[in-house]
């Protein structure tokens, strides 16, 4: 279920942007300094604060974050990556993967001289929505009992070089850090059917992939990406066609 960060979350994320940012050991200094996995950094101090419990070795990997007899595993992207480490840690743990999304973001453009120009903020708003594309890597997984998922919502500021193929160097840049600077929300999945509640309100008990990608404000694309992952998990099931397109209902 999603729900939006409390005080407590608020206050606690932001000491941890502190301890990797500013803190002992961390990466004082500004953005020519920072290291490639500030956003990583971040929400594994965020997730868990006592360093002891975090990068342990169970077998021949590392887990992010290891307490309890629960594993922990924090993926900004490609959760293609992730697969046949899961599959090991899913023998014996409960497993969640951390999966963030920028509801809020702003950009910074770096020149050739290396200056950072000024933050300005994309109109563009982040969702849970966006996450179908990575989810869909662990397709096979997302029925075990033993796998959940967390996608958190956090306010972001991507700085990226004016390198691209366009004459202003934009399209095509490539990207150079993501640096978190709040925690929004999280919404936290804990068993298959729980994929349900991705499922807008708006939508009747039946719907197609074009009322789908209306109501969440994603592609047709992403949509049918989505509805294939809800199908496989059983959150929806195909009861007809409506010309060649599938018709879904809720389950």
């Amino acid at each position: 279920m999603y729900r939006a960060a409390t005080d407590e979350e608020k206050k606690r994320f932001e000491k941890a942007c502190f301890e990797v940012m500013c803190g002992p050991g961390g990466r004082d200094g500004g953005i020519g300094t920072l290291g490639e996995k500030t956003l990583h950094a971040v929400l594994k101090r965020f997730y868990e604060p006592d360093g002891s419990c975090r990068e342990v070795k169970i077998g021949s990997y590392y887990a992010d974050i290891a307490k309890d007899g629960r594993i922990t595993e924090i993926q900004t992207r490609s959760l293609d990556k992730l697969r046949e480490k899961l599959k090991f840690f899913l023998r014996d743990h409960e497993v969640t993967v951390v999966y963030p999304v920028a509801a809020v973001k702003s950009l910074s453009w770096i020149g050739a001289d290396g200056a950072c120009g000024k933050k300005r903020k994309s109109p563009k708003k982040g969702t849970v929505h966006d996450a179908y594309r990575e989810l869909y890597k662990l397709r096979p997984m997302l029925t075990n009992p033993g796998l959940h998922i967390r996608i958190v919502l956090l306010d972001i500021t991507e700085y990226r070089f004016l390198n691209g193929w366009s004459r202003d160097g934009k399209r095509g840049s490539s990207r150079y850090e993501r640096i978190p600077n709040a925690v929004i929300g999280q919404l936290y999945i804990q068993s298959p059917e729980e994929f349900a509640d991705m499922i807008p309100d708006s939508l009747g008990e039946r719907f197609l992939s074009s009322d789908f990608a209306k109501a969440a404000g994603i592609s047709r694309a992403g949509a049918s990406t989505a509805l294939n992952i809800f199908n496989f998990v059983g959150a929806v099931k195909r009861v007809g066609k409506s010309g060649n397109a599938y018709i879904y209902e809720r389950t």
